[in-house]
C-alpha cells in the first residue's frame, strides 16, 4: 500500500469529491450534508440536503449545484445559502440520481442508478440526463449500466462515463447543441454481465468503476468499488497505476491540492446502506501522484 494521510474521518459515506477554491467539497450520504474541508481538516457545512446529496458542480456564476438523490432533483444554492430546485429529473431517472458533472457552459450531466439498488431491485440499465442552465432536462443517452462518474474533457468535445456494472468506461462525442453521439468504448475491463441479479454483476465484475477524475495526460483515475483500489487508466483500458486501499472499499476519488497532484480517496468498509447509515466509519485518505488533475 502507498503512504496515506487521513484528512477526514467520522462520517457516513462520502461521494462527489470536488476540489475548488483551496478546499475539498464532499457529499456525506447519510448525514445528509454537503461540506467543504481545507487541507488542515477544518470543515464548513455548506448545506443540509434531506433527500440525500451526491454529485456536486458549479454554474459559471459560481452557484453550487447538488444532486438530491432520493427525490431525483438537482438543487441550486443561491447566494444567500437557500436551496431551490434547479431541475426535476423524475421523468428520466428510474433510480436514485447519483453523480453529476457541470461543464464550462453550465450544463449539468446527471446519472442515476436505474433500479432500486438498496431495496434489492432487479438490475436495469439507466439513462443519462443533461440539465441546461435554464433548468430544462433532456435525455441524452440510454442503456447505461449504472452510470457513475461523468467526466467532460477539458476541450468540451467528449463525455466519459464510468459504468459501474458494465465493466467499462464509455465515451460520447458532445455536439454543439449538447446532444451526444453514439456510445463507444473508452476502456473495457471484462464482458458485460447478462443478468438482473446484482450478485451476478459483482461476481462478474473485473472493475466496478465508481467515482473518477481526469488528469492532465488524459488518463482517468477510477475508484474500483469492488476491488478496494483506485486505478489510473489510459484510453483503451491499459492500467497505468494501481493504488490499493487494503481492507477499505474505495468509492470515489478526485485530484486537487495546490498543485493538483493530491489524490483524494473516499473510503469506507462497504457501500451498503444498512451498514453505512448508522455507522461513522467513512474517511478521506490522501496520497501523492505524479500527474495533476484536469477538467471539471
Amino acid at each position: 500500500m502507498p503512504e496515506f494521510n487521513t484528512l477526514l474521518s467520522g462520517y457516513s459515506f462520502f461521494e462527489g469529491p470536488r476540489w475548488r477554491d483551496g478546499r475539498l467539497w464532499l457529499s456525506d450520504f447519510y448525514t445528509h450534508q454537503v461540506i467543504a474541508c481545507d487541507l488542515q481538516g477544518r470543515v464548513e457545512k455548506i448545506a443540509d440536503v434531506p433527500g440525500q446529496p451526491s454529485g456536486l458542480g458549479w454554474l459559471p456564476d459560481g452557484r453550487l449545484l447538488i444532486v438530491s438523490m432520493r427525490d431525483r432533483r438537482v438543487l441550486r444554492r443561491e447566494a444567500d445559502g437557500q436551496l431551490v430546485t434547479h431541475a426535476d429529473l423524475s421523468n428520466i431517472a428510474t433510480g436514485h440520481c447519483n453523480d453529476m458533472a457541470v461543464d464550462a457552459q453550465g450544463r449539468a450531466w446527471v446519472g442515476n442508478f436505474g433500479f432500486d439498488l438498496m431495496g434489492g431491485g432487479g438490475v436495469q440499465t439507466a439513462s443519462l440526463a443533461r440539465v441546461d442552465p435554464d433548468g430544462s432536462v433532456h435525455e441524452v443517452a440510454r442503456d447505461l449500466y449504472f452510470p457513475n462518474a461523468i467526466l467532460p474533457t477539458p476541450d468540451g468535445r467528449t463525455l466519459i462515463v464510468n459504468e459501474t456494472l458494465g465493466n467499462r468506461l464509455s465515451a460520447f462525442d458532445i455536439a454543439a447543441d449538447g446532444s451526444l453521439g453514439p456510445r463507444r468504448d473508452w476502456a473495457v475491463f471484462g464482458p458485460l454481465v447478462q443478468s438482473d441479479k446484482l450478485d451476478d454483476y459483482i461476481a462478474g465484475g473485473k472493475v466496478a468503476a465508481d467515482g473518477g477524475a481526469l488528469d492532465a495526460e488524459g488518463a482517468v483515475w477510477v475508484a474500483d468499488a469492488i476491488g478496494n483500489r483506485a486505478l489510473r487508466v489510459a484510453e483503451g483500458g491499459r492500467v497505468l497505476q494501481e493504488v490499493s486501499t487494503g481492507a477499505q472499499g474505495t468509492f470515489a476519488c478526485t485530484l486537487g491540492g495546490p498543485d493538483g497532484r493530491t489524490l483524494f480517496l473516499c473510503v469506507a468498509p462497504d457501500f451498503m446502506e444498512h451498514h453505512r447509515a448508522a455507522a461513522r466509519e467513512a474517511q478521506i485518505w490522501t496520497t501523492r501522484v505524479d500527474v495533476p488533475g484536469a477538467g471539471f
